[in-house]
């Protein structure tokens, strides 16, 4: 393989700071936020894109799915060092849940060769987890999940998966999906004329209808019907005594039915 043309994902999120999004009528996000942009888990990807071209030869595309605001997160993404963007924007697309968001990016990205889609582990406002398998089995990629070390070489992608004991070595063949943790790339910080060329880069605009797919085909399978605060943490139980404290946490394990 003499050159690499790699997908990456970028969303546009209402609060890139970490903050909880904040949820409007219908249960909907809110993404009307005046700090709205690029989220910090998509950097990663950027970077580790920009590496792989710059070490291998070939092209970064950054896609996302969102509203026309959405434009300011791509920047963000193309000052960073991709050479292009695509935004999906469409009335449809308002409330699509992950199925639906998934089915239009794997469209988007059909519509080109590509030899590696990246994404990172959860966005940080839905924070579900489940995009990058539901893109990939769409694609029918082989998906090589919560990397902390990526490398390509021959054609093979080789990753360490992040693992609560450490790591495990996963191998695949190209084409294929990675997603990333945080330790997998630390980003660059754009210069103020990378950050100017960023919008004299090749940018498509996308509708529904551009990629063939009717408001139908992405309707939400899914939606809350309710939301409802999480319950205190109650104070934990101090047995003092050391004497009866074994019969105690015997008996607590026992109600919890652990034992």
């Amino acid at each position: 393989m003499t050159s690499l043309d790699v997908v990456v994902l970028a969303k546009f999120v209402p609060n890139p700071s970490g903050l909880p999004p904040e949820i409007g009528s219908a249960f909907a996000l809110t993404r009307a936020e005046p700090n709205a942009g690029l989220d910090p888990s998509d950097e990663p990807g950027i970077e580790l894109a920009v590496r792989l071209v710059e070490a291998h030869g070939g092209s970064v595309t950054v896609v996302s799915v969102g509203p026309e605001r959405a434009v300011t997160a791509l920047w963000r993404a193309l000052a960073f060092g991709a050479d292009a963007a695509v935004l999906v924007s469409d009335p449809a697309l308002a409330g699509a849940d992950v199925l639906a968001t998934a089915t239009v990016l794997a469209e988007a990205i059909r519509r080109s060769p590509f030899d590696l889609v990246i994404a990172g582990v959860e966005s940080s406002d839905g924070g579900t987890g489940t995009m990058p398998l539901a893109l990939a089995e769409l694609l029918d990629l082989p998906a090589a999940t919560f990397a902390r070390r990526v490398d390509i070489e021959g054609g093979v992608l080789t990753i360490e998966r992040q693992t609560a004991s450490g790591f495990d070595l996963v191998e695949c063949a190209l084409a294929a999906l990675v997603s990333l943790t945080a330790a997998a790339a630390a980003p660059r910080y754009p210069s103020l004329r990378e950050t100017i060329q960023a919008k004299k880069k090749p940018f498509e605009r996308l509708s529904l209808a551009d990629l063939g797919l009717k408001a139908d085909d992405v309707r939400a399978t899914q939606c809350v019907s309710a939301i409802e605060i999480a319950p205190e943490k109650e104070a934990g139980e101090l047995v003092e005594d050391g004497d009866e404290a074994p019969q105690r946490i015997v008996r607590l394990l026992e109600e919890a039915k652990v034992l």
